[in-house]
């Protein structure tokens, strides 16, 4: 059997691992860290410079990454069950790669509303400048084919969204877009690439915060594009090279190390949200759990038709109406950090910013008030996670008596 028809544990431990060389060898990929690459003779050069012209993965110079990068990119192709994945230094620059290698001045945008914010930034700061447009819509409510004009070139989506989960559709969105030449992108943090199959479902691209479940633990900022088709890889190539992009070969060992344990860690992470997000649903002071995998959702069905499982992020609404309750809330937690980042062994929590909230059309369109926590639920003990909430709980009751 070959290591594609395997199973995707088998395939998370064995993917990019390194051959035994003279009879023995390391169970991990080295840490091999250059700027200057050496070459043979004047015909290897050229000639792997022109294979790399062509789009093909090879390194000429040491921002290309040799064989941890290499081992790690394979690692994440197989993975997403794509044709090549492409590191970036962070998974807002893995975002620009990709928007930068598929849009041009002039060209038309479809993003749904409800994609991580810095998206919105970078159109705002940089994609404006160049004269392309983005146009946001909703997925759930509008009509997807009478957005597209002759000069749509892109299709971004985020399935499920940011802070509230949406669960998107994906194979009837791409199969529209598909129908006039549209490609499909899909950030694919949220399942860490294992849960979901973005490229399978229609997408033509698939990019990750790899800094969140693929390395696990805190320590690396990084994003990976995976794409379908030779082309679209010779496409982000050429991208990546005038952009300047590079990863450390320590931060792609950490993140390669990362991954070999991604099954096992956010089995947990799902176990523990769930406990979590169905304690919360019974919760008299929550208004509402935003967690597809938790039955009542109501992306819960398309979660169970086109996922394998869950992540760890849980948010909830209060029921109160004080604006200061979930900043309060926050403060009195003890297991939960305060953090923007997600995707490691611990718990965070963090306020979700109203205007980051106002951007959703499902938030608005409910006129929801009130505040959001999204929660991070790590590799504790689930009990002693309910309980430091509880008492957070408790606290803010307290302190919202006090000053009524």
């Amino acid at each position: 059997m070959s290591l594609g028809q395997a199973h995707v544990q088998t395939r998370l431990v064995h993917a990019g691992s390194p051959e035994p060389k003279g009879g023995s060898g390391p169970v991990n990929v080295p840490v091999v860290r250059t700027s200057t690459v050496r070459f043979a003779d004047t015909a290897t050069h050229a000639a792997l410079n022109r294979q790399r012209a062509a789009g093909e993965r090879v390194a000429t110079y040491g921002r290309h990454g040799l064989d941890t990068h290499q081992a790690l990119e394979a690692a994440v192709a197989s993975l997403e069950g794509g044709y090549r994945s492409v590191l970036a230094p962070s998974g807002l620059s893995a975002i620009v790669l990709v928007l930068l290698a598929t849009l041009a001045p002039g060209d038309h945008a479809l993003v749904s509303d409800s994609v991580y914010s810095p998206v919105r930034k970078v159109d705002k700061s940089l994609l404006q400048r160049y004269g392309i447009e983005v146009e946001y819509f909703s997925p759930a409510r509008d009509d997807l084919e009478s957005r597209i004009r002759p000069n749509t070139r892109l299709l971004y989506l985020e399935s499920p969204s940011s802070l509230l989960y949406e669960v998107l559709d994906l194979p009837a969105l791409a199969a529209v877009a598909r129908r006039h030449g549209v490609l499909v992108a899909a950030d694919n943090t949220w399942s860490g690439g294992l849960y979901y199959q973005p490229l399978a479902l229609g997408a033509h691209i698939s990019i990750q915060a790899a800094t969140k479940y693929l390395a696990g633990h805190s320590d690396v900022m990084m994003g990976v594009v995976t794409v379908d088709s030779a082309e679209l890889s010779r496409r982000i190539g050429v991208a990546y090279d005038a952009l300047g992009l590079s990863v450390g070969a320590d931060d792609a060992y950490l993140t390669l190390r990362g991954l070999r344990t991604l099954d096992v860690r956010l089995a947990r992470h799902h176990q523990n949200a769930l406990t979590v997000a169905d304690y919360l649903a019974r919760h008299a002071d929550v208004e509402q759990v935003y967690y597809p995998a938790l039955p009542g959702d109501a992306g819960h069905a398309l979660w169970q038709r086109d996922f394998s499982g869950a992540s760890g992020l849980v948010s909830f609404a209060f029921k109160h109406p004080e604006a200061a309750a979930a900043a309060r809330f926050i403060d009195a937690l003890t297991y939960f950090s305060i953090g923007a980042s997600w995707g490691g062994y611990e718990s965070l929590a963090l306020e979700a910013a109203p205007e980051r909230l106002a951007e959703h059309s499902a938030w608005r369109d409910a006129g929801k008030g009130g505040s959001v926590v999204r929660l991070h639920i790590g590799l504790e003990n689930s009990q002693d996670l309910i309980d430091d909430l509880e008492r957070a709980f408790g606290a803010t009751r307290d302190a919202l008596r006090r000053t009524a």
